[in-house]
């Protein structure tokens, strides 16, 4: 059995040596990114049983990603290499105060080939969670929407608990298509963990408690709004609650953020946490993601967490 299963793609992401416009950049270092390998990556770190489903290309840098994530403590079962297609690759770019943008060369994609047909239901029927991410829908909307509603069905079939970030990208989808196709997907949804800025594209309000509601009518029992340096406001279905930002000495690089928040709360609701320390723990890994350059290099094992906390004493080796 699973704690988690997460269904994605991945990429090889080339980040700058150097801060600023990406035109001026001239080297880069490769590593392997994308939001739902993210999770993949930090849940295993975490010492959660990890289950990863996805399609790679059948070359150096596909070998590279699948091999990292199997480094890592992922199951890769549910990973396939294909001939006929490139892995696909990110460059960031990265400004003096940490945040950036991403240049994307992800199309044809790899998981093109992984269809409703192709959809490895043994690993499905056998995990406690099954995490997903807007940005897999996004790679093609006809395909992906009802190849998700069909992983959603045979995993909730079996027990397991959804657990959902819409983490719209503009650069893959219309707003017009991500409302469309997100809000198709919302009513299978048990857990929702959606920055502010997204959830308003959903449903046209910043209100918190707007937003709890409208998200409970389409049958959503958890929700955690993610508010970047104000924290995040959690609600557990019976209790409403906002939890502050764990502020990082230095903020380095923004992106992965969101996934190691989306890790560590799902990390909390399986350990049986109540909200409070769930959204502690979830900001905390946040906080520490940003202190670190790259999608996941920040993402910390339990033992760093905890240190964090003041939970765990440090002990130098």
């Amino acid at each position: 059995m699973y704690d988690v299963i997460t269904i994605g793609d991945a990429m090889i992401t080339l980040n700058p040596s150097h801060k600023g416009p990406l035109r001026f950049s001239s080297s880069f270092e490769r590593s392997a990114g994308g939001a739902e390998y993210n999770f993949a990556i930090g849940s295993a770190r975490l010492g959660l049983s990890t289950g990863w489903i996805s399609r790679l290309g059948n070359d150096e840098f596909g070998k590279y990603i699948r091999n990292f994530a199997r480094g890592e403590g992922v199951d890769i079962t549910g990973v396939e290499l294909l001939d006929q297609y490139s892995t696909s690759l990110n460059f960031k770019e990265i400004r003096e105060n940490g945040e950036g943008s991403t240049f994307y060369y992800r199309f044809p994609s790899p998981t093109e080939a992984l269809t409703e047909r192709t959809l490895d239901e043994r690993l499905l029927r056998n995990t406690r969670v099954l995490h997903i991410s807007g940005v897999f829908a996004a790679l093609d909307p006809a395909k992906n929407i009802p190849l998700l509603k069909r992983a959603i069905t045979i995993a909730k079939d079996h027990g397991a608990l959804i657990s959902f970030d819409p983490n719209i990208r503009l650069k893959l989808w219309s707003e017009e298509e991500a409302r469309k196709g997100i809000l198709e997907l919302l009513p299978y949804v048990d857990l929702i963990l959606t920055g502010l800025e997204e959830a308003e594209l959903l449903i046209g309000t910043k209100e918190t408690s707007e937003i709890i509601e409208i998200f409970k009518r389409y049958g959503i029992s958890m929700v955690a709004i993610k508010k970047g340096s104000e924290g995040a406001i959690g609600y557990d279905g019976r209790t409403v609650l906002h939890a502050p930002a764990r502020v990082p000495d230095k903020v380095v690089d923004t992106v992965g953020a969101g996934d190691g928040f989306d890790v560590g709360f799902v990390f909390g609701i399986l350990q049986g946490w109540g909200l409070k320390r769930t959204l502690e723990f979830a900001n905390t890994i946040g906080s520490m993601v940003v202190s670190v350059n790259g999608d996941n290099e920040g993402l910390p094992e339990l033992d760093e967490v905890l240190i964090q906390l003041g939970e765990k004493e440090f002990v130098e080796r």
